[in-house]
């Protein structure tokens, strides 16, 4: 989401394809030149998908003049994007014709976010067919994978003034409603604050599970629930 102070990133770690078949596996993808680009990659989809989106950009990024186009070279956030968005779209499109089969479809989602030297900190979301669109005023965030039961409490709480430990609460409440009411959302849950024009990596790190602070804000908003349906006023026909 995005901030005054900067960008929220927010990430759970579960990938599922089946009951039978659940993993652990990072969506977060950091990079940073100190002084000069930070950039935070999210993913949602299929993960051999996204593994080699990834696998591709770090790979070029090792050999700035030889593996074109680099990420970590781009002039601006939009021509970052279009690097990423590019590359997704190359990876659907070799995985769909070049004869493998999967019980899902190969797309993935992606959130971008960052801010590059001489640019303002910006957001988007990309698409598997390569094209991406970019945060508003009135659409100030964006949610990839599960969505529809975390995403009615950002709506009615998101506030672009919220500071970093505000949208921590925001998120963590945000995915823990998700939780209860879908198996393939779970903990451990990695994040990131980058700071505004800082060009460098912020306050990131990994929530498990079993965090007292976690189980106590899923408490506290469950109970909080409870006590604001009992004060509401009854219903009275006419």
């Amino acid at each position: 989401m995005a901030l005054k102070d900067g960008l929220m990133f927010m990430s759970d770690t579960r990938t599922n394809a089946g009951v039978d078949n659940i993993s652990t596996y990072r969506k977060m993808v950091i990079w940073e030149v100190p002084g000069q680009l930070c950039l935070t990659l999210l993913s949602s989809g299929n993960l051999a998908t996204t593994q080699a989106v990834i696998s591709q950009l770090e790979e070029r990024g090792k050999a700035h003049d030889d593996r074109n186009p680099d990420l970590l070279s781009a002039p601006s956030m939009f021509q970052a994007a279009r690097i990423v968005a590019e590359t997704l779209h190359e990876v659907v499109a070799t995985h769909e014709t070049g004869g493998m089969k999967a019980d899902s479809a190969f797309h993935a989602t992606l959130i971008l976010g960052g801010q590059i030297a001489g640019g303002p900190p910006r957001l988007f979301l990309i698409y598997p067919e390569g094209n991406f669109i970019e945060t508003t005023e009135d659409s100030p965030f964006f949610q990839i994978g599960e969505t529809k039961y975390g995403k009615p409490i950002l709506v009615r709480a998101y506030d672009k003034d919220l500071s970093f430990e505000q949208a921590m609460r925001l998120l963590l409440v945000s995915f823990d409603s998700t939780m209860k009411a879908n198996l393939g959302v779970a903990p451990p849950f990695d994040y990131h604050f980058y700071a505004a024009d800082s060009l460098s990596r912020g306050r990131s790190g990994r929530i498990q599970g079993d965090d007292p602070y976690f189980n106590h804000i899923s408490e506290a908003w469950g109970q909080a629930l409870k006590d604001a349906l009992r004060s509401l006023p009854e219903y009275s026909e006419g």
